[in-house]
């Protein structure tokens, strides 16, 4: 029998080659053992692997017989998902966002269908639909509009009105049969959708949206807004119209008089005939750089997504964007039932920034001039997309909520402690400022104004100086002679290597612009990589990690973190000499483990 791996990547080859091809009879690959491990395997390592859901199921005590039940409750479809246990994580505005955690089993059954719904649709997916895809991120969706949308002269910021919570689950389940002719998998998915969840003890029922917190949503989401990237591709076709001529008139006109003085230099021989031509040829080339060269009777539309978020760019009217952003909330209504809000979905001219992904984004109008490496002179930066942090909106916001920083009299920023992280130890108030750090100029690094995030790498560092200051009561200049480590300062700590030192990110550091994967204008097919399952090989070697045990019923003993164990138990200490978070015991092992007392009718 094939294995399961291979299924996958036979039903991806066929989803690429034919992109209008329908799946029969799918829910039986969901009967196949070798898959769950995979799923297993892709799950255990995440710190949500051992969080509990309404009930006491976690990434703990997974085994053959768990895999066991699982399908036996789907062959003969008897499975039901359970409710999600619902909490509230804080959005940036102060509100709550909910989060929905699934049990650990129905984990593993939606990232089953997560790699087989994949399969069938990464490769039909647009290659301008960047979230919640295998190498695909923020990065990739602004790369594409760096190199997409130069010379675009309007943006349309979208926005969908709570995309996620009102994704209508008839049209998703209607859009899932087109490509996928297999009731029992559908209706599956459909159990999924209409789990409900249990908050404070009380099941509420759900009638749209995405599971909260599921394994399956990102993908379901794509499926569902993939009709968009769809309409927009027939609007493209439709609009999309070639200029009348590559360069504008006077263009032309002014390149022809250069032209015609250039000729009659070669000709003179009189130097003063010569000096004057060459001072007219001069102020020619000043005029000509201060003319549109690109005749703009072209017509043209671009568009990039990421999740809810989209952002198309227009060459044409400010009237013709209206008519799109007509046509688009028209189709979301009548199509997928979802609505675009008409106050934030914004008609911006390129000039000015429309924001994206947190950058804000703009074509820059720039007449000057520099000379390439083969010679020619050009206007380089003149209509090209330009990236900015926005420092006003994100940066300063940040730093004054964060209680890094707080205004002067001046109207300055300057840094200050931090009460909330006292109590921490040096290294890890050092620690907590450089990811905060690294995570903002990493993000940001693509922006041409990244350099302005010096000022608040800066503010980071003086904050970090200061709250370690008023820790250990010292001035900044004793904080910086007690660790001072070489032309820097550092905080030194110990490791199974010996003594190492933790030092302050600095923006030299972090100013090293990585070379971006760009995704162009073909179609990419990706390939999932499906490999080796070591958890499933040690497994099926039938032998308990711990005791030595054999040909009997093994489970895998999962911790959150190996940082957490103290190394007093001996299971304790094989998982630390092992270096790993899972320990494949015997049923007795893993009874004693956990405390419970275990006989022979325990394996019943």
């Amino acid at each position: 029998m094939n294995p399961t791996t291979a299924i996958l990547k036979r039903i991806s080859r066929s989803s690429a080659d034919h992109k209008d091809g329908v799946f029969p009879r799918l829910y039986r690959y969901l009967l196949r053992e070798d898959v769950y491990y995979t799923a297993y395997k892709n799950l255990y390592a995440n710190q949500g692997a051992a969080t509990k859901g309404i009930d006491d199921d976690t990434a703990d005590g997974f085994g053959k017989e768990y895999i066991t039940k699982i399908i036996d409750a789907l062959s003969s479809g008897n499975y039901e998902p359970k409710p999600v246990r619902r909490t509230y994580i804080p959005k940036k505005n102060g509100k709550q966002r909910p989060l929905g955690i699934p049990s650990f089993r129905d984990k593993i059954v939606q990232d089953v269908i997560r790699m087989y719904l994949e399969a069938i649709y990464e490769p039909i997916f647009s290659n301008r639909s960047h979230g919640f895809r295998p190498d695909r991120s923020c990065h990739t969706a602004l790369t594409q509009i760096t190199k997409g949308f130069n010379g675009i002269k309007w943006f349309i910021e979208g926005d969908i009105k709570g995309c996620f919570d009102n994704i209508d689950h008839k049209v998703l389940l209607s859009l899932l049969s087109e490509k996928i002719k297999d009731s029992r998998f559908v209706n599956l998915i459909g159990k999924f959708l209409k789990a409900g969840y249990m908050e404070q003890w009380k099941y509420s029922a759900t009638y749209s949206g995405t599971p909260q917190g599921g394994i399956i949503s990102p993908i379901l989401a794509n499926i569902y807004l993939h009709e968009l990237d769809r309409k927009v591709e027939e609007l493209k076709k439709e609009f999309d119209r070639p200029a009348n001529r590559y360069q504008t008139v006077e263009y032309d006109s002014k390149r022809r008089e250069i032209e015609r003085v250039r000729r009659k230099l070669k000709k003179t021989t009189d130097d003063a005939k010569k000096a004057a031509l060459v001072t007219e040829l001069k102020r020619l080339k000043g005029e000509l750089v201060k003319i549109p060269a690109k005749d703009e009777s072209d017509k043209k539309l671009v568009y990039v997504r990421y999740a809810d978020d989209f952002l198309i760019g227009v060459n044409g009217t400010k009237e013709e964007c209206q008519q799109i952003k007509s046509l688009l909330k028209v189709f979301l209504v009548n199509r997928l039932k979802l609505e675009l809000s008409d106050e934030k979905t914004k008609i911006t001219h390129s000039a000015d920034c429309a924001h994206f992904l947190g950058f804000d984004v703009r074509v820059r109008r720039n007449s000057e001039v520099k000379r390439r490496s083969d010679g020619v002179i050009q206007r380089t930066l003149n209509n090209m997309v330009e990236l900015l942090v926005p420092l006003k909106e994100k940066m300063e916001r940040f730093v004054l909520d964060k209680g890094i920083a707080v205004v002067g009299k001046d109207g300055k920023l300057q840094s200050q402690h931090r009460n909330a992280i006292l109590r921490n130890t040096d290294l890890e108030i050092v620690d907590s400022y450089n990811a905060q750090t690294r995570g903002i100029c990493n993000y940001y690094r693509m922006a041409s104004n990244f350099g302005k995030l010096k000022f608040l790498v800066y503010l980071m560092e003086y904050s970090c100086l200061k709250t370690l200051a008023r820790k250990h009561q010292m001035s900044i200049s004793q904080i910086i002679e007690k660790f001072r480590f070489g032309k820097t300062w550092a905080i030194p700590y110990e490791t199974k290597l010996g003594k190492t030192q933790m030092a302050i990110a600095r923006f030299a550091d972090l100013n090293s612009k990585k070379k971006l994967k760009y995704f162009d204008d073909v179609d990419v097919i990706v390939k999932p990589y499906y490999g080796f399952n070591e958890l499933e090989k040690r497994l099926k070697a039938n032998k308990c990690e711990l005791c030595g045990a054999e040909n009997t019923t093994f489970e895998i003993h999962h911790v959150n973190k190996l940082k957490n164990l103290k190394g007093k138990a001996t299971w304790e200490k094989a998982m630390i000499s092992r270096k790993r978070k899972t320990l494949v015991v015997c049923k007795k092992c893993h009874y004693q483990i956990h405390g419970r007392s275990f006989n022979n009718t325990s394996l019943a």
